[in-house]
């Protein structure tokens, strides 16, 4: 179970924030049953948190922090088991069956997420994954989803310089990169070569603008750019040493899985940095160590 967070509401024109289906809100303790606990859901009215649910000592007038959604049988819930994603937020999920109606994603609650035949770019298939953008079904109030997110990025100018730091999701993989969702807003390519860790379709990672183009298309990268790119590593790796009596094994031999998991940079950056350093004398360079002058 994810931890429970309490969070004051936020005041929108001097009222409270409407209850959101498919979202986090933070309701209202307002009766106990043997059940569980109902809590004010505003313009929705008393939601069930069931027992299993609730955290050990909340009580009446306590906020918890839930996440809002309809059940099987069509009927408002709240859960403090949090799912891969919110409505309004893409993920990529993987599809665990598909009947008659469409194809059903394991998003990490006890109901899966339907994607109906009508909102299948391609006809998915039970294993495959998918990104997906989660929406809210207006007429239904149920949470569904759709594989055609085309339409759904790039709606607007792209607001970023070169250097700033995105959060991204890693889509398909291409002939020449990966396609990232930035921010939930646009799309991003992340070249092979800027890509010198392991990546999994799905994963939510942070990246920096590396290119804005002028047909508007955007490079990303894993690292951050330019100058500050080579100061930060320079430092980094002059703190580490004083951290650790002033040797490493991490040498320009070193894996680039060792040197990402402690500096979050590629091989090739690290490697300038060292060489950087040593032509700096601030540090001496062996097969087997480095260290500090």
């Amino acid at each position: 179970m994810n931890e429970v967070r309490i969070v004051r509401k936020k005041l929108l024109a001097g009222e409270l924030m409407a209850t959101q289906i498919g979202r986090l809100n933070t309701l209202r303790v307002v009766k106990e049953k043997d059940f569980g606990v109902y809590l004010d859901a505003d313009q929705l009215g008393e939601i069930l948190l069931p027992k299993r649910y609730v955290p050990k000592g909340v009580t009446v007038d306590d906020e918890v922090e839930v996440f809002v959604y309809l059940d099987s049988d069509d009927k408002l819930i709240s859960t403090t088991e949090f799912p891969k994603a919110q409505v309004g937020e893409f993920a990529a999920l993987t599809a665990i069956a598909v009947n008659q109606v469409g194809a059903f994603f394991d998003w990490g609650l006890p109901k899966d997420l339907l994607v109906p035949f009508s909102q299948q770019k391609n006809r998915v298939e039970e294993g495959e994954t998918h990104l997906l953008f989660i929406y809210l079904d207006q007429a239904t109030n149920r949470i569904v989803a759709t594989t055609k997110v085309d339409a759904l990025l790039n709606r607007e100018e792209a607001p970023y310089r070169v250097g700033d730091k995105v959060s991204i999701i890693i889509g398909d993989k291409t002939n020449i990169g990966f396609k990232c969702v930035i921010d939930n807003r646009f799309w991003g390519v992340l070249f092979f070569e800027d890509a010198f860790r392991q990546l999994r379709k799905g994963e939510k990672t942070v990246g920096f603008i590396k290119q804005m183009r002028e047909d508007g298309k955007i490079d990303l990268s894993l690292q951050e750019v330019g100058y500050k790119k080579v100061r930060n590593i320079l430092d980094d790796i002059l703190d580490y040493l004083d951290a650790h009596g002033g040797e490493s094994p991490l040498t320009d031999k070193a894996s680039p899985e060792a040197i990402y998991a402690v500096f979050k940079v590629s091989k090739a950056t690290y490697k300038k940095a060292l060489g950087a350093l040593y032509k700096e004398k601030k540090i001496l360079l062996t097969k087997e160590k480095i260290s500090k002058i």
